[in-house]
């Protein structure tokens, strides 16, 4: 007996189905672990801008207060501005104490050593701050441009400095 071969059309066979694409989620581990290094990097930048916005505000505020002081006003304007401004930054018991030539020693200390001046206008300071006799505009200007500088360059610090270390230099 002869079998005859069926054709193709007559087979009871079902289509070919093809699995479904593999899809993304669940993430694979390397992913989740890629996605937290970059939440954390992100949250550790906002973090340190946060900060740096912080660590300037005093400096800013005292810039605002610099433009406001005016000849009238004086030197004693322009040295408590200074005194408010480091009092932000340093130790009371290392600023507050400080007068006269030591405490334009402690400014000149603070800053780079290309914008020191306030020791080399000693006069000025002194004789401005301690008599009643006033300075000259062209004085005057000079004591507020190292003001200025002080400001700018020598906040906030830029080395973190330990409160024994700053107590060590009101000595």
């Amino acid at each position: 007996m002869v079998m005859a071969t069926p054709s193709p059309q007559q087979l009871p066979l079902a289509d070919i189905h093809l699995p479904a694409a593999p899809s993304y989620w669940p993430l694979a581990w390397g992913w989740w672990l890629a996605l937290a290094i970059v939440i954390i990097v992100i949250i550790a930048l906002v973090m340190m801008f946060k900060r740096k916005m912080q660590s300037n505000a005093a400096q800013k505020e005292a810039l605002n207060q610099l433009a406001l002081i005016t000849p009238e006003q004086g030197l004693s304007a322009l040295n408590t501005l200074l005194k408010q401004a480091a009092l932000s930054y340093y130790s009371r018991s290392v600023v507050a104490p400080l007068t006269g030539e030591a405490w334009l020693t402690f400014l000149d200390r603070q800053l780079p050593v290309k914008h020191s001046g306030f020791v080399g206008l000693k006069t000025q300071w002194l004789s401005g701050t301690f008599s009643n006799t006033p300075l000259t505009d062209e004085e005057f200007e000079q004591c507020k441009q190292m003001t200025r500088k002080w400001l700018k360059h020598a906040l906030p610090p830029k080395h973190a400095t330990t409160m024994a270390q700053k107590e060590s230099l009101n000595v």
